[in-house]
């Protein structure tokens, strides 16, 4: 197995990723780097095989940085025009607000769920049956999404949540993730770019090679924004790599007071 950080200054590091927008793992040359060009793995049933564990999408080694050096972990529409990014008016007014503050009340900062579609710099892992398409992430508070391959539709008694109700497709050689169900409680990023409970995803995982997995994913949510818009991740397969134990537990006193509070960072 590939050795990492140890579990303290991995800490550090996805810390000083968040404080310097400007910094990310892509520069780190011990991160290991699979072979290039060599052809995607496939199941006996002759679909793509996503099986493994990688790199957050931006955070793989030699990734190219964003013009604004941001993560998508910072701002999932870094590589995007804010044109390109349609918010609704109390939509752009929350965001600013946010940005302001310097995202001191980012959900995932108390040690809640990240939900879908977001990222953190963390490493993720995909677990692939032919029923079931899981990912695992590290970071956060250690979440897993389920994608149920099935055949299914969507649950018609869904109770909002986090991640949502996931289910998939095929079409070719591209796994089609459809997301309903989600609350109005995450930020899709640090910096606040909001989602409400009319949000719907559609993500598309393509493996063009056994090197990296490409997902496009489109946001479809009328209550923040005024119309659908794409971006693309690429996530860098980590060959040697597990995911390791990463706790997260809110700093609370006998009241439910967040004692964390008075030092985070911001206004």
């Amino acid at each position: 197995m590939f050795k990492r950080l140890g579990t303290e200054a991995a800490i550090v590091a996805a810390a000083a990723v968040f404080v310097l927008s400007g910094q990310d793992f892509g520069a780190n040359s011990r991160a290991p780097r699979a072979p290039q060009g060599q052809p995607a793995p496939r199941r006996a049933d002759g679909k793509v095989d996503f099986s493994g564990v990688y790199h957050a999408p931006g955070y793989g080694p030699g990734d190219p940085r964003s013009k604004t050096g941001e993560g998508y972990a910072h701002n999932i529409a870094r590589d995007l025009n804010p044109a390109d990014v349609p918010m609704l008016p109390w939509a752009a007014k929350v965001y600013k607000e946010r940005m302001d503050a310097e995202s001191k009340d980012d959900p995932e900062g108390f040690c809640l769920p990240m939900g879908t579609p977001r990222v953190n710099p963390y490493p993720w892992k995909i677990v692939q049956t032919d029923k079931l398409f899981i990912i695992l992430y590290e970071g956060n508070v250690h979440s897993y999404r389920q994608v149920f391959l099935d055949g299914r539709p969507h649950d018609k008694d869904v109770i909002e949540t986090w991640w949502g109700d996931s289910i998939g497709h095929w079409d070719g050689d591209a796994l089609v993730v459809d997301t309903v169900g989600m609350n109005d409680r995450v930020w899709l990023d640090a910096d606040g770019h909001p989602r409400t409970a009319k949000a719907h995803t559609i993500e598309r995982f393509t493996r063009p090679e056994l090197a990296k997995v490409v997902i496009e994913i489109t946001i479809d949510d009328p209550g923040a924004y005024s119309k659908p818009w794409t971006v693309r991740e690429v996530a860098q397969l980590a060959p040697g790599w597990e995911i390791m134990e990463n706790i997260c537990n809110e700093n609370q006193d006998e009241h439910g007071n967040n004692l964390d509070v008075q030092h985070l960072v911001g206004k």
